[in-house]
């Protein structure tokens, strides 16, 4: 079926089963791929015999490639359209998954981690664009929260459901499954999704894409939310399951079983982001307003793991992922903000940002950590943990107290306008 990406014509069901349940496959792989080195970290790092600072390496290497193909991939998206490039990129991620199965050592895996990333650095890229060629702007804030929601689905079966695959196989099996349902993935997105036609016209160049950032809502909203972002992805995939097991002291089921349980809450999280978010554009609230207060709270909760929370670590666990889920309202507010047709480039310019900072807040809370020596049960203190949180609390506290600053003046501006309404109208209705 052809039709223009300006004026769809499939009906809300088919739109559900031909476009968002494909590519919502494709990017439910890559939550789990992503996140699934926080099971495996005890496994790795008994093979392998690695440092905080190489585990977090080997996991970061994932949002290293997955940065480094943005805007490759987003010129191809609006250049080509997301079905022919997502087959393509889950080919290669299956690629990928092969060579981690089959990798003897810390190179070869890294290698294997960075081409799996490369390959998966579409999939939430691609949705956006065909969800956006589909549906109209104003749904778009609920369905990319159902997307994320997806995503989170992923992540939870990063954990329990991944443990319990481990009793019947080991993570080379795993990941040779991985690389098979990847390319079913892309194969699906290819036979079942519909053809919309290519765009005509110049192609896309990375000035266009760089364009992007010069735009004010895209600026304003990655001053407030990148950090946090970044900050979310980068400590999810990995160090919550190495700070409950070091900290907490849990032993690997019970590390597995809470990771489940934060991991689901992102499900839940996101839906609740995208109602919240449509709910508080019905009655005028902006949804920058909507980040700046998650944000706040996202904070709140990484403050109470730097003054060592103790009554609940538990619950901090399943706090940080699933008020962090709200760090993903940028996707929908710079959507919202742009052209159609600009959304490949938004995306991929949102996401370059993103896993760049996740790659070094990955790596770097590994670094720090590594500062430490551990204990005889190759545990590292808590106070490891809480320099290396808070330090990321410090990253994000100036993005979050500028927009404040920056929202004050606004509002008394607003406030002095109204006043100066009111008077001048109180007074033509005076007696002269």
């Amino acid at each position: 079926m052809e039709t223009d990406q300006s004026t769809p014509r499939l009906s809300g069901v088919a739109v559900f089963f031909y476009v968002f349940l494909p590519f919502a496959l494709g990017h439910y792989l890559s939550s789990l791929l992503r996140n699934v080195n926080a099971v495996l970290a005890p496994q790795l790092v008994g093979a392998l015999a690695l440092t905080p600072g190489q585990l977090g390496l080997l996991t970061s290497a994932f949002f290293f490639a997955f940065a480094l193909v943005q805007l490759p991939v987003g010129i191809a998206l609006d250049r080509h359209g997301p079905r022919k490039v997502q087959l393509y990129l889950m080919l290669l991620a299956a690629c990928g998954a092969l060579m981690f199965a089959n990798g003897h050592s810390f190179a070869q895996l890294v290698t294997a981690r960075a081409i799996i990333g490369c390959g998966l650095g579409g999939c939430f890229m691609s949705a956006v664009k065909a969800i956006s060629i589909w549906i109209s702007p104003r749904r778009l804030p609920s369905v990319q929260g159902y997307l994320i929601a997806v995503g989170g689905l992923g992540a939870a079966s990063s954990t329990m459901p991944v443990r319990a695959l481990l009793q019947h196989t080991d993570w080379r099996g795993l990941f040779m499954l991985l690389a098979l349902l990847s390319a079913c993935s892309g194969l699906l997105i290819w036979l079942v999704s519909p053809r919309a036609k290519p765009p005509g016209g110049k192609a896309p160049t990375v000035r266009s894409v760089l364009d992007v950032y010069r735009t004010p809502a895209f600026r304003a909203t990655i001053s407030l939310v990148l950090v946090p972002h970044a900050t979310f992805f980068g400590i999810q995939g990995l160090w919550i399951g190495r700070w409950l097991s070091d900290v907490a002291r849990f032993p690997d089921a019970a590390v597995a079983y809470l990771l489940y349980m934060s991991m689901a809450s992102v499900i839940f999280g996101a839906i609740a982001v995208g109602m919240i978010t449509e709910w508080a554009g019905r009655r005028g609230i902006a949804a920058m307003d909507v980040a700046a207060a998650g944000v706040a709270l996202f904070v709140l909760v990484q403050a109470a793991v730097v003054f060592n929370y103790r009554p609940s670590l538990q619950l901090l666990s399943v706090l940080f992922t699933l008020v962090g889920t709200i760090t993903g309202i940028e996707y929908a507010i710079v959507s919202q903000s742009l052209p159609r047709e600009l959304t490949g480039r938004a995306a991929t310019c949102l996401n370059l940002l993103i896993f760049i900072g996740a790659f070094l807040v990955q790596a770097g809370f590994g670094q720090l950590v590594g500062f430490w020596r551990p204990d005889l049960g190759g545990h590292y203190p808590a106070q490891a943990y809480r320099v290396a949180f808070g330090m990321l609390v410090l990253l994000q506290l100036p993005g979050l107290v500028s927009y404040f600053l920056r929202r004050r003046p606004v509002e008394c501006g607003i406030a002095l306008l109204a006043q100066k309404e009111d008077y001048e109208i109180g007074s033509l209705r005076s007696p002269r």
